[in-house]
Formats: structure tokens, sequence, C-alpha cells
């Protein structure tokens, strides 16, 4: 949740400031600002609104300095107005500091300093830090100390970049449980929340991990244990991303040049390390209990997988949302957990792990971002290389970690001799065919989704049906339509329909089935018994399906053949165009869907 961005330069940089901060703005959206040293002091300007409002409502292009800070905000404490806006100042505009994460304890500072006489404007933890910061400074007269000195003074999981007036040839850093990264550019360097602030820059990045301190300067970096000082050694790791992909590229939103992309991102998936996915396999396969762990999208990834290892290996690898994970799973060293994140940085997945590792059980993760907290935390990482993904919402990342979770099932069927040499080959022969076939649908369905989206905008409630492998592709398709078009949408199994959300049927919820194709005889068939059970109550029934049935749908759109085995996948093409299209069709932001960030990093 929300984004930090600073740079050091040696010219004015806050142009560049303010491109990386649009860059980051799918990790919040509520108020932003920024703050510069303009050679005399520090000025700060910030509002409520998007990014580009509020560059044009505070004149930020007007700020200039060779050192800034910037600030996108996803409201934690405190409500969404300008004086809660990021940067805060602390003491007489000694610091300017921003901050993602929470300060649990920050009231009990705050009584605190304002006995001692220090004076508020807003109702942010964040302020409360930047005072702290001044009151330390006041004591020891060094910045470093200082901010070692505040950091130990608070609880809680934060990421924080400070610019002082005293030393405005830097910006220092400290992190808990909160992604912080350093950017290594050409004459400049970044502190960031994420790589996407300065990727059309530089490729080179250097991770901060807990309990560090970094200093950054336009010449480099130096990373200190916060507790004692000690200088950290670490070298920039070179990103596989490019700053074209974080373009639009003449998309009218990134969630349709997201979707668009899937394609190339599930050729990426296809392609990923198979030495990796056989040793995953293999401590799959050996666990005595095994756990798949997401949450929000990547759970409903997850639950896909649970699917595939029953299918293709006969192992029960139950999933679990990462947020519930401590309360119900049973955990020890003969446990493997793998953990599903598109930014290796969710914070309940983070949780989960901990709480598996400090039990003894052995940890991997597919996920998308090059060290990440996630990717230096587990044991064994396997990227899917799908690239940065700016949507708030998950598309191409989502749908490449599901091809993945496919291959990782075949390949448990090797392991487990589930599956015979002939048929693993098989299935990964029609995974190959994946990607021509999501561009045929790209190119021959998108405007009939369109047209179906226009004539249906004003329905209010929507069930979304699917059975076996298509249940967690019903749930994931109804998120995506709450998600982006603020309409009610349920995901259940056709199953259950009758055991209660059947009386829900009326003019005003209408019923979106995805079905299997004939050929998969057992399953198509308790498919179409759900939509008959909806019709014959005359409810409204839309199939995203591979045969017209005109007869029990009121609507169809009809995907091209595939083999059965990955016959579940294209329909969730269907699903995000139509909820792209909704939102667009109702004016919303599908990039940037209200009260909604892209990286969920605190509790």
């Amino acid at each position: 949740m929300c984004g930090i961005v600073g740079m050091v330069g040696g010219e004015d940089v806050s142009a560049r400031l303010l491109h990386a901060l649009s860059n980051l703005e799918y990790r919040g959206y509520d108020s932003c600002g920024a703050a510069l040293f303009d050679g005399a002091e520090l000025k700060v300007r910030k509002n409520v609104g998007t990014v580009e409002e509020v560059i044009r409502k505070e004149a930020l292009a007007e700020l200039h300095g060779a050192v800034g800070i910037a600030h996108t905000r996803w409201a934690t404490t405190g409500a969404v107005t300008q004086a809660n806006a990021h940067p805060h100042l602390g003491g007489p505009g000694r610091f300017a500091v921003v901050h993602n994460g929470i300060l649990s304890n920050y009231r009990s500072v705050k009584q605190r300093l304002v006995a001692e006489g220090y004076q508020f404007v807003s109702e942010t933890d964040t302020e409360v830090f930047a005072h702290a910061l001044d009151a330390h400074f006041r004591d020891c007269g060094e910045v470093e100390e200082a901010l070692a000195r505040t950091t130990r003074e608070f609880e809680g999981a934060y990421a924080i970049v400070v610019l002082s007036r005293d030393h405005p040839d830097r910006l220092l850093a400290v992190r808990d449980r909160t992604p912080l990264v350093i950017g290594v550019g050409p004459g400049r360097n970044y502190i960031a929340s994420d790589p996407n602030a300065f990727i059309a820059d530089t490729q080179k990045m250097v991770p901060i991990e807990d309990g560090e301190i970094a200093v950054v300067t336009r010449s480099g970096y130096a990373l200190k244990r916060l507790r004692d000082g000690d200088p950290i050694a670490r070298t920039p790791i070179t990103l596989a991303w490019s700053g074209e992909v974080a373009r639009k590229g003449g998309y009218p939103h990134f969630m349709l040049k997201e979707i668009h992309e899937q394609p190339q991102a599930v050729r990426a998936a296809l392609a990923a390390d198979p030495a990796t996915l056989r040793a995953l396999a293999e401590r799959l396969a050996r666990a005595e209990r095994a756990y798949l762990i997401g949450v929000g999208t990547t759970y409903y990834v997850a639950m896909l997988g649970q699917y595939l290892a029953r299918r293709d290996a006969e192992l029960f690898a139950p999933a679990l949302s990462s947020d519930e994970f401590e309360h119900v799973a049973l955990v020890d060293e003969r446990t493997q957990v793998l953990a599903i994140s598109q930014s290796g940085e969710t914070y309940d997945t983070m949780r989960a792990l901990r709480f598996a590792a400090e039990r003894g059980a052995r940890t991997a993760a597919i996920l998308n971002v090059m060290g990440s907290t996630l990717y230096r935390t587990v044991d064994l990482p396997l990227l899917q290389a799908s690239g940065p993904e700016v949507c708030v919402v998950s598309t191409k990342a989502a749908l490449a970690q599901m091809v993945l979770l496919s291959r990782l099932a075949i390949e448990l069927g090797r392991v487990r001799g589930t599956l015979s040499e002939a048929d693993a080959r098989g299935r990964e022969a029609e995974l190959g065919l994946l990607p021509e076939v999501i561009d045929r649908i790209l190119n021959e369905q998108s405007g009939l989704v369109r047209e179906l989206a226009r004539r249906h905008m004003r329905i209010r409630n929507w069930m979304v049906l699917g059975r076996g492998l298509y249940y967690p592709l019903a749930l994931e398709s109804a998120l995506k339509v709450k998600e982006v078009s603020y309409l009610h949408a349920e995901g259940m199994p056709g199953g259950f329909l009758k055991h209660g959300t059947l009386s829900l049927v009326g003019d005003d919820m209408f019923t979106l089935v995805l079905m299997p194709p004939p050929a998969d005889k057992d399953l198509y068939e308790q498919s179409l018994t759900s939509a008959e059970e909806v019709k014959a109550r005359r409810g409204t029934v839309i199939g995203f399906t591979y045969r017209a049935d005109a007869e029990v749908f009121d609507h169809t759109v009809v995907l091209p053949s595939v083999p059965s085995g990955i016959a579940h996948l294209p329909p969730l093409i269907l699903s995000q165009l139509f909820a792209y299209f909704l939102a667009v069709q109702l004016r919303h932001d599908p990039d940037k869907p209200r009260f909604l960030a892209k990286s969920v990093t605190v509790a």
C-alpha cells in the first residue's frame, strides 16, 4: 500500500521524480505530494487526488531541487485530507518524511511529543515519526543516529524515507516488513517502494532488508545494520524488465494492455526453469503435508493448483487463504508450503510464511518480482517473468501463475507416477496451445464481450458459476467484476446453487456460467443442469461456453475449440474482458479501482 520514491541527482530531479511517482500510482491514489530541497529550505506541496490532479492543483512541477521525495497514499492512519497527505515535516522544517505501513504505538509517542511542545497538523502516525526524529536529532546532533533512535522507539511494519535540510545531498531510509529498494541509475540514484518507479531509467536494483538503514547519494549507496551501524555489502540485481513494458503502448488502460499481453506472459511461464519446477515437485511429493497459499486473486490461483494436483498427481495439497493460514494449518518440519504472490511483498502471505518457517516447514514461492522480500525469504523461489503489472487488478500475472501450477502438477504426476511420460508430454503440448488460443479470443471475441457488457451494465448483481476446475475461475471472474465495475458478483460452485443461493434469482440477479466443452461429458452436463435450474426460475443466464446451447442460455460467447485439459483457462480471458468493459461502460477507471491498491503490505 502507498508508493514511495526518492531521488538524488546532480541536477534538477523534479520532472523525473514526478514521472516516477506516476509510475507508482497503482499502489495508492487518494492523495499525493512531494518535497524537494531548493538550496535553502525544504519545499513541500501535497493534496487530495490522483497524481495528475495534484500535479495540476499544487503546481508540483514548479518545485525544483537536486534531491527530493514523493509519495502517493492509500489511507491507513488518518482520513483522506490534504493535511494527512505525505510528505510530513518534522520540527521547524528540518526533516521531510514519507512512510508506508503502520506505526502501531504512535499515540503514546505523540503524547510525549505534545508534552514537549510539538504541534501536530495531521492525524497520521507519519507526522509523529517526523517530530520524534527532530526530537532525537536535537539530542544527538547526527541524522543517522537520530533515525536509528527514532526507529527503535516505534513498533509496527514500515518503510520510511527521510530528506534532511541539514544533509541535503542524501536520502536516508529504514524498513521493517514493508518493501523498499534502491535503484542505481546513471548519475542519479533512487529509493522506492518497488522497481516500477525507476525501471524506465535503470534496471539495477538493490533490496533493503529489515533492520537496515540505507544512505543514498548521487554517487552511490551504503547499507548498515540499524542496531550497531556495521556496514553491509550488497551488489545490485539486474532486473529482466524493460521500461517499455510499464507504458500503456497505445492502449486506453493498463488493464486492457495487460490482458493483451497474456499470450507472452503464458509463453514466459512455459519457458520457466524446468529444474526448479522439478525440485519443487519432488519437495511436494515427499512432504507429509503440503499447502498452497495466497490471498485475493492468488488464493483463487492456489485453489486451481489444488484441483490440478488432484487431477494430475492424485495429491491432496489444500489451498488456504494466507490471512487464515495460521488459524487452520498444521505445520511442522514435515510440511511444505508453496506461496503464490505477484508482488512478493504481500503482508498476509509473508506473515503466513514466517509462521510456517518458525515451525520448521520448508517454503517455496511462485512470484513475479526478483529481489522482493518473498523471493529472498523462501527456500525455493520460482520466477514467472511476466514483466511489470501496473493495473491494480491482476490479469496476466495471475494467468501465468495458473500456467506454472499446471506445469507443476504435470511434474508432480511424473514424480508420483500418476502420469506416464506420454501423458505428461501430452499435457505439456496442450499448454503450448494456449498463447495462440488467447490471441484468437482477443481478436475474435472482444467485440462480442464489449457488446455484452454494454447491454448488461445496469445489472447490479451477478452469480458466476463453475464446477470442478472451473470453480476457482468462477471465483476469480466474480472478483474481477467486483474490483473494477463495483457491481456485486458472487462466484460459487454450480452444485452450491440449489443449497440457498437459488433464492436470489430474479430480475436484478443475472447468472454467468463458465461451461466446460461437451467432450468433458459429466462436468458439462452438471454445469448445464445448474444453468437450467436458474432458467427454470425465469432467471437470465449467460454462458461462456464451447457450444451455443441456445435453448438454455439467453446470451453466449462461444470459445474456440481446445483440448479439455486446458479448457478451463480460456473462459477466464472472457471474464477479464467482461469486467474491463463493464468498468469502462460505467465510467470507472479499471486501472485504479476505488479503495484498492496493488501491493497490500499492511495488516
